[in-house]
């Protein structure tokens, strides 16, 4: 990373982490506790973005290889479905999987947003501008599912145990577990292509970066041109007398 883009870089980190621990403070102020957050999705991703972003903000203070782009592709992936399934699916009143969206204080309003719209805009804008471009696979996108498909596993123990779920389309109870498998089938199939989308923007952005002119170093200096050297006169020859 040259010297110009690494100080943006640490900033936008920066306020990542920061935004990160902002949503999760103040939404633990209202009614929900931290070990309480701790099964969901959201936090989850959360904690994961705030943590590489701060590590990833350490190796450009340091001036360290940035984090492999495999892993900050998934995480922000995992980021952007937090985002996108809240936005879309769950404070949708259109969705058949929408959450009833409480009365919340203004602290806890805006740790839900943080969690939900700011970290995930951040995450993404700090992929697109400061990442290393063209490293990524499509084979990643399948790779990118193992986190989410274990989670979908986690949960739907952890209902067993204590009888509650933390998402409309994963609860058995609502949809029986035909309608979880089917809800999990098209939640995958979705994230996968979200991946793939990812994996697109990387290569198109490679390759605007690839054709864009390099910057073009000043010109050196002009050197004063020689003088010409002085003509050379021929030696005059003295007239021979005959004797």
């Amino acid at each position: 990373m040259t010297p110009r883009r690494r100080r943006p870089a640490i900033l936008l980190r920066v306020a990542v982490v920061l935004a990160v621990l902002a949503g999760i403070v103040l939404t633990a102020l209202g009614p929900a506790t931290v070990t309480g957050l701790l099964p969901y999705f959201t936090i989850q991703s959360n904690v994961a973005v705030g943590v590489l972003a701060g590590y990833a903000a350490w190796c450009a203070l340091r001036r360290r290889p940035e984090p492999p782009s495999a892993l900050k592709g998934a995480v922000t992936l995992y980021i952007t479905i937090t985002g996108t399934v809240y936005h879309l699916v769950l404070a949708n009143p259109a969705s058949p999987f929408a959450m009833a969206q409480p009365d919340r204080q203004p602290g806890e309003w805006w740790g839900n947003q943080f969690l939900h719209t700011v970290v995930p805009l951040l995450a993404l804008a700090d992929w697109a501008l400061f990442d290393g471009r063209g490293r990524l696979r499509p084979r990643y996108a399948a790779w990118w599912l193992a986190f989410p498909l274990a989670y979908l596993g986690f949960a739907l123990v952890r209902g067993l145990v204590v009888d509650r779920y933390p998402y409309p389309f994963l609860d058995p109870g609502r949809l029986g577990y035909d309608g979880v498998t089917v809800s999990a089938i098209g939640f995958a199939v979705a994230f996968w292509l979200l991946g793939l989308l990812f994996v697109g923007v990387d290569r198109l952005l490679a390759r605007v970066g690839a054709q864009s002119p390099p910057a073009t170093p000043p010109p050196a200096p002009a050197l004063p041109e020689p003088e010409p050297p002085a003509p050379v006169r021929p030696a005059s020859r003295e007239p021979t007398g005959s004797g």
